[in-house]
This record gives structure tokens, C-alpha cells and sequence, in this order.
């Protein structure tokens, strides 16, 4: 997990075989990726299994004879995922969540024991995340092992574990659970607008602005009074850390907690 433009598309790139690392290697359950052929992974890449002229159906059919394992498990997919009414379009009419809905069914339609994901929510309504995630599992229950990279942290809900990454390397990793635990006390005030301003010298790094909300992360000797202090009449109060949370600490505030 990581801002847009960090590298995680060229880490699964990497890791499929479709790039060579500038340092290090890559092997796919012992064996070199670039001995693998492929055979042991399915590699799913924002918009990379849409073509405009094709249908929905065309394009599985097309992909059918690409890989030797592919399977229909996508007819079960699309049907769960909303699209199995639409498969007779062309993609050239379809949303940007309707090809990532086609997409990821086609991906994980391949019996592999490795998918590789690549923000497979991305341009999906918040109200459909938990039905990728649900089609996701249910390749993990069948013995499945997927890696994803998402720039969203409701994601990180899917994982057993997540790696947080910026600026070319690894900021901290560790089950979702933990990586939780180690984000410092959350503090939201909410109010008046220069609230943030008694907020700022508390918290680790920045504070987060979401309309009228501030949050930030509570510094080891500080206190809520030092904050209500100067916030006037806003509301001041500490809040169990979201996933949200958890990304912004890891990613952006983080550093400055050394």
C-alpha cells in the first residue's frame, strides 16, 4: 500500500517477470520468475485486459486461450460482481468499474497459485469494495495466495499482511492488527476552522484535513488539554485508529516520530 506513483505497479511487474529488477531477484515458489514462464501466476494490470471493440464476452473468450488454466470461473464472478448483463457490450461503453469488474474476473478465473493484483478496486464505488473482496477470498480459500498493491486504505481489510511503501522502499510491515497497534493516539477536533492550528504542534507531522475534521497523531508528551487549550470551542477528543489512519501515519507522518 502506497500513494500513486510510488512503484507498485512496477513491483508486480517485477515480480510476473514483465520487468527485470535493477537490483535483487525474483522467484515464484523457488523457481526463477524468469523460468516460471508464467505458468505459475496470474497478473492482473489496471486496464490491462480491456480492449474497446471486444465485448465483455469476446474478451473472455479471448483470454480463455491465452493461458492454459483458465477456467469459467468468471461466469460465477461476473454474476457476483453485477456484470453478467452487460457482457455483450462493448468495453468502449463500459464504466471504469465496470472493467475492473471484468478484469478481476478474468484474472482469477486462472487456476494459479499465485495472483498478482494491481489495485483491483481502483475506480470501484466504496459500496462494491466488500464484493471484491468477498471474490478475492474465495481464490485464497481454494488454496490461493494473492499479492495486491491499492493506494486505498479500506483495502488493507482484505490483507493478512500489508507493506507500506513510499519513496522507492518499505516504511513498516506487519499483520493489519499490529500495524494498527503501533499508530500513535489519534486525535479528531472538530469545529471552528483554526482548530487545526492548536492541533499542529502536538501531533506527529502534519495534521489531515477533511472538511471540518483535523486529525493527527498525538505526540508521546503530549496532552488533550495542551490541545483544548488553544482550540476554542471545538470538540477535542481521542478515536480507535481506521485503516485511514494507518496509512497516513506509515506513509506520511512516520518519519517524523524517530
Amino acid at each position: 500500500m502506497g500513494p500513486n506513483g510510488t512503484g507498485k505497479t512496477v513491483l508486480l511487474s517485477c515480480l510476473a517477470g514483465g520487468t527485470e529488477p535493477s537490483e535483487g531477484s525474483v522467484s515464484v515458489f523457488g523457481t526463477p520468475v524468469s523460468e516460471d514462464g508464467g505458468r505459475s501466476l496470474s497478473l492482473l494490470l489496471q486496464g490491462g485486459a480491456s480492449v474497446d471493440t471486444l465485448s465483455g464476452r469476446e474478451t473472455a473468450a479471448f483470454y480463455s486461450r491465452l493461458h492454459p488454466e483458465f477456467t469459467d470461473r468468471w461466469r460465477t464472478y461476473v454474476d457476483d460482481l453485477g456484470i453478467d448483463g452487460d457482457l455483450d457490450k462493448r468495453i468502449k461503453y463500459y464504466s471504469e468499474g465496470m472493467k475492473r469488474k471484468l478484469e478481476l474476473s478474468l484474472a482469477l478465473s486462472v487456476d494459479a497459485p499465485l495472483y498478482l493484483l494491481d489495485e483491483p478496486t481502483a475506480g470501484v464505488d466504496l459500496s462494491m469494495v466488500q464484493s471484491f473482496h468477498r471474490v478475492i477470498r474465495d481464490r485464497v480459500a481454494d488454496g490461493g495466495t494473492v499479492v495486491a498493491t491499492s493506494h486505498r486504505p479500506v483495502d488493507a481489510d482484505l490483507a493478512d499482511r500489508v507493506a507500506f511503501v513510499n519513496g522507492g522502499g518499505v516504511l513498516a510491515v506487519d499483520t493489519p492488527e499490529a500495524l494498527l497497534d503501533g499508530v500513535p493516539t489519534v486525535v479528531r477536533v472538530v469545529g471552528q476552522a483554526t482548530a487545526g492550528d492548536a492541533l499542529a504542534p502536538h501531533v506527529v507531522g502534519d495534521p489531515f484535513y477533511h472538511g471540518d475534521e483535523r486529525r493527527g497523531f498525538l505526540r508521546e508528551h503530549a496532552t488533550l488539554a495542551d490541545i483544548r487549550e488553544h482550540a476554542g470551542d471545538a470538540t477535542v477528543e481521542t478515536v480507535e485508529p481506521s485503516y485511514t489512519d494507518a496509512f497516513n501515519y506509515y506513509v506520511h507522518a512516520a518519519a517524523d516520530n524517530e
